[in-house]
């Protein structure tokens, strides 16, 4: 449907450019610097700039303006409003450039947790993991991460319907066992898996919050063993985790 000229309201799309003219570089404006930036007339300029500040979004101190917190909101609505996959992979991309090892985010389904999002610096699975990839939710650091998340019951429900054929040497299959190592994450608020999924591989995953505080994903970090030992996982990797973890917990609904 092609717009109509009276589909548009001049005086929102001035607002908003006054608005995009706040930024890293620009935290502080005059009203002469939002005119030269924005070709509006200073009158006009002015008058977007006063409702900003009666709208508690930007700060006055009679000669600059500078916007608030509050204006984060139109951003995070809108950030709030991606697809998870889409909202969480750039900060993936930059925890696994950073750190220079892989990071995961997946859900739960049932038994299994599904892949959503992906960055990997190095394989350290024989198989080729991806979005859409499953792997057995009580042996790996996102699942029990996810069982924790769960109501007691619930989580030792499907644990006694997984399939817990060892995979490795290191595999726990004793249903008590490993409910006893999801009541340490419900504690400590982390998992750490040592080669339980396949020899060579050691992760440890956090819960991704919303903004209500409830637990609607998992986030890992894989590695190969040679890397670091099972004790040494939290100390060089949870307050990464953890930092991504309250970034995306600002931004998911």
């Amino acid at each position: 449907m092609m717009n109509k000229p009276t589909d548009h309201i001049a005086s929102l799309a001035k607002g908003l450019q006054v608005i995009e003219c706040f930024g890293a570089e620009t935290p502080r404006l005059t009203i002469t610097d939002v005119a030269r930036r924005t070709g509006l007339d200073r009158a006009t300029a002015r008058r977007c700039l006063l409702t900003l500040h009666r709208q508690g979004y930007a700060e006055f101190d009679g000669k600059f303006f500078t916007a608030t917190p509050r204006i984060l909101r139109l951003g995070m609505g809108a950030l709030a409003a991606l697809p998870l996959p889409q909202l969480v992979q750039p900060w993936l991309d930059q925890l696994s450039e950073r750190i220079g090892e892989s990071t995961s985010v997946s859900i739960l389904d049932e038994t299994e947790i599904v892949y959503l999002a992906r960055a990997a610096q190095r394989r350290v699975m024989s198989i080729g993991l991806m979005p859409g990839s499953r792997l057995p939710a009580h042996c790996t650091s996102m699942g029990r991460v996810l069982l924790a998340a769960r109501p007691e019951a619930e989580a030792a429900a499907l644990v006694r319907r997984s399939d817990l054929s060892p995979r490795t040497a290191y595999s726990l299959t004793d249903p008590d066992e490993i409910m006893e190592r999801v009541h340490r994450v419900r504690r400590d608020g982390y998992a750490v898996i040592d080669q339980e999924v396949e020899i060579g591989l050691r992760s440890i995953a956090v819960p991704l919050l919303d903004v209500h505080g409830e637990v609607v994903a998992a986030l890992n970090i894989g590695l190969a063993a040679t890397q670091a030992s099972a004790g040494e996982l939290v100390d060089r990797f949870h307050g990464s985790l953890v930092r991504v973890q309250a970034g995306l917990r600002r931004v998911l609904a």
